[in-house]
């Protein structure tokens, strides 16, 4: 593989090589390459609302062993908490390869004394690299997704260090300065993954071995017909909707304009409030519309009924200087629906065009809506058009390149340490 890499998604023998008769071992005892074993730091408990991480992490374990690793409880908790040791859960209809690795609660995660709180963390991240040894793997690969974790490279011996960004993790809206830790870090590890054109150009220089993996969509999920969820049935048609977390990133003083003029169009937003309370003023407003409809938080798996169910599917983004390095998740997940979208004119959009209608400002809005909403408009061989290019990107051909990756990369990294 060539430094410097956008991999392909469209299949082939690139993307299918050391995977054959991968996909249907979930329920199988030991992964394709059991001598590998991944530690992953994370900022985020294992959850019910999936990320690129789980999405990643699990399916990873079809070929070595995983383990995830939550943070540890901070000191005051451990004082209410029952007194715990080490522990390994498994997460029903996961490979048993795949394992959620919790620090015992005499090992808090502390922050000062920083040699204290350092001597924790390695004790913490040693400790799972033992358990992998006690798998029998042989060789370890630190995959590290936030810039939080750089510290991890030199606290735990490994074999192979992956970088993998999938956001802009400043969440600045006017960009600023790269951070020099995370600099650093692209530099130092061994293999870079980026996800979108602008973060690939940006932070993929630093490091010859960085390729780039759009996110991806659990197509089946999406695609496949399900019944309109109950709280959905009573809202009329047409149905313009979001479906993901309702953030202060979505325009929503364009969401609001176009659901005043337009009464005659059901607003709909499937997701979990982020704690942004600066929006609640405006959220407060939309709220108040007849036709705006706020249907709550949803687990990964329900939120996959909904994209189906609408007329048109949204991507309201601020555009700015955030904005133009994400790859929403949802942008393939509204294409295996099937249905049409509109979003705002951001980088990630760009590749398919073709397929999703691009708009800035209310007026261009407001018209595309109207476009896409026309009679004989969303033709069965749009709809096929718009699945076929997410399944091109399906989860499993994105985490097939990231194993080859790992099993490409592993040869040069060990003979280079």
């Amino acid at each position: 593989m060539s430094n410097h890499a956008e991999m392909t998604l469209t299949g082939g023998p690139a993307a299918t090589i050391h995977t054959q008769g991968v996909r249907d071992t979930a329920s199988d005892r030991m992964p394709l390459y059991p001598e590998v074993g991944i530690i992953s730091p994370v900022l985020t408990m294992y959850g019910s609302r999936w990320t690129s991480r789980h999405q990643v992490l699990t399916r990873l374990a079809r070929y070595f062993h995983v383990l995830w690793i939550p943070p540890a409880l901070e000191w005051r908790d451990t004082l209410r908490a029952p007194r715990l040791n080490w522990r390994e859960a498994h997460i029903p209809g996961q490979p048993e390869s795949f394992a959620i690795h919790q620090a015992p609660s005499w090992l808090p995660l502390l922050y000062r004394p920083q040699r204290v709180a350092r001597t924790f963390a390695r004790m913490r991240l040693n400790a799972a690299r033992d358990a992998l040894r006690r798998r029998g793997c042989t060789r370890i690969v630190l995959y590290l997704w936030h810039l939080s974790f750089a510290d991890a490279r030199d606290m735990v011996a490994h074999d192979l260090s992956i970088y993998h960004i999938y956001d802009e993790y400043s969440n600045a809206e006017v960009e600023q300065p790269l951070d020099p830790v995370e600099q650093q870090l692209i530099r130092s590890v061994d293999q870079v993954i980026t996800v979108s054109p602008t973060m690939f150009e940006r932070k993929g220089r630093l490091n010859p071995h960085t390729a780039r993996l759009t996110n991806g969509v659990e197509f089946d999920a999406f695609a496949t017909t399900v019944p309109e969820p109950s709280d959905l049935a009573h809202i009329p048609h047409p149905r313009l909707g979001y479906a993901g977390y309702i953030k202060k990133q979505l325009d929503w003083s364009l969401l609001l304009a176009l659901a005043t003029r337009h009464p005659e169009w059901s607003f709909v937003f499937v997701g979990a409030m982020r704690p942004h309370p600066e929006i609640t003023p405006m959220l407060e407003r939309m709220g108040a519309l007849p036709n705006v409809h706020f249907l709550g938080s949803k687990t990964t798996a329900e939120l996959a009924r909904y994209p189906q169910h609408f007329d048109l599917c949204l991507m309201p983004y601020r555009v700015n200087d955030y904005s133009k390095y994400i790859y929403p998740l949802k942008l393939h997940e509204y294409l295996a629906s099937g249905r049409p979208t509109v979003s705002v004119p951001i980088p990630a959009v760009a590749e398919v065009q073709n397929l999703v209608t691009v708009a800035d400002g209310v007026d261009e809005w407001e018209q595309a809506i109207a476009r896409e909403l026309a009679p004989g408009a969303d033709t069965s061989a749009r709809r096929a058009a718009r699945q076929a290019m997410a399944r091109q990107h399906d989860w499993n051909t994105i985490v097939d390149q990231i194993a080859q990756l790992i099993t490409e990369r592993m040869p040069a990294a060990r003979g280079a340490a």
